[in-house]
């Protein structure tokens, strides 16, 4: 396991990048070669996956050399260059595809997703704006402490939310009568509104505004941030109707209902420029990068050619900054475009991606 100085001095360094208005291929290579070494040296089960491949810190030169480690890995394994800290954040999974198994990322500090999760959505979901008042349709922090999408919007409604900013998802589900008294608040006031949640909260909302013949015109600057897709709590809708019905109800413009593309195990998330045509180009900040992948090889997949999403952010410097998702994408100008999770083949080649990792990592 890595030193405390070490620690510390990886922070700052991670600080300092995010903390910069940009940069060029060779300062991302080389944070991403520091914090490579950092994990190759400080988390063995990671370490034997690498030599494995035949990568090591002698060996790779660039971003795209860091082995991408497979998603349900987390699972399996406790990734982490710290050992355990007293009031460490352990994020998890939702346990969706294995309800009895959940993934875990391990935050020693949360100063980084912190400053890696402000920094992004002050320039892309309040674009200018310093505070809004919110409607948070997801459960608060006490009712979900493991969960990453649970702090992320507890951030937003602390840093960028007014005062009368709230919660209205709780134990009983969403406060439909509560919200539509905001909604017919800020309506008649001309005051800007967001509504930030789970893409199910978002149906479900639909669903009570449909049964009571309601829908809302929200003043200009008003917003909408959904994430996260249905996970089996509410019906799903094709992108282009959820889309459609959400700004019909609600009066805001599909091009400011924006899609957050996020994980438990990355600490940086993606967003669109807004939903007027579907699929959206997703696109991350400087400190996040993407490749699109052969799920067993690694390697990159032909220009044109569909394959499955594989991310190296640096903000990920106590677990490993590069991971092998599950997602489909395709490269589109200014990003990619997210088409759905692997099915046949490329799930197959997941699984067996996630076969390998736990099978080299377990090697004496």
């Amino acid at each position: 396991m890595s030193s405390i100085s070490d620690h510390d001095e990886v922070v700052a360094a991670v600080l300092a990048f995010i903390a910069q208005d940009g940069c060029d291929d060779a300062q991302f290579d080389a944070l991403a070669l520091r914090l490579f070494a950092y994990q190759y040296a400080s988390d063995e089960p990671y370490r034997r996956f690498c030599q494995r491949r035949g990568a090591t810190p002698r060996t790779v030169k660039h971003w795209p050399g860091i082995p991408p480690v497979p998603i349900d890995a987390f699972k399996e394994l406790s990734l982490r260059s710290r050992p355990p800290q007293a009031g460490e954040r352990v994020f998890m999974t939702s346990g969706t595809t294995r309800s009895d198994i959940k993934g875990r990322h391990f935050h020693p500090t949360l100063a980084v997703y912190d400053s890696s999760m402000t920094r992004n959505f002050a320039r892309r979901f309040m674009q200018g704006s310093a505070r809004i008042e919110m409607a948070i349709l997801f459960p608060d922090e006490q009712l979900m402490p493991n969960s990453s999408l649970a702090h992320y919007l507890a951030l937003a409604a602390s840093e960028f939310g007014t005062a009368d900013s709230r919660y209205y998802v709780g134990p009983q589900g969403l406060d439909s009568a509560g919200l539509c008294e905001a909604l017919a608040r800020a309506q008649r006031n001309a005051t800007p509104f967001a509504l930030l949640g789970a893409s199910f909260s978002f149906v479900h909302l639909l669903d009570a505004l449909r049964e009571q013949g309601r829908s809302f015109r929200l003043p200009a600057g008003s917003r909408v941030l959904d994430t996260g897709g249905y996970k089996g709590q509410s019906r799903e809708l094709p992108l282009d109707a959820f889309y459609a019905q959400l700004s019909q109800a609600l009066g805001v413009d599909r091009s400011r209902c924006i899609n957050m593309y996020g994980m438990t195990e990355l600490s940086t998330q993606f967003y669109d420029a807004g939903n007027a045509q579907v699929p959206s180009v997703k696109s991350g900040p400087h400190w996040i990068r993407s490749r699109i992948v052969d799920p067993l090889s690694g390697r990159d997949v032909p220009a044109g050619e569909r394959g499955i999403l594989a991310h190296c952010d640096l903000a990920n410097f106590n677990s490993v900054t590069t991971i092998l998702t599950e997602d489909v994408g395709l490269a589109a100008d200014g990003g990619f475009l997210l088409l759905g999770r692997a099915e046949g083949a490329q799930a197959k080649g997941c699984s067996l991606a996630v076969e390998e990792f736990i099978k080299a990592a377990a090697a004496a």
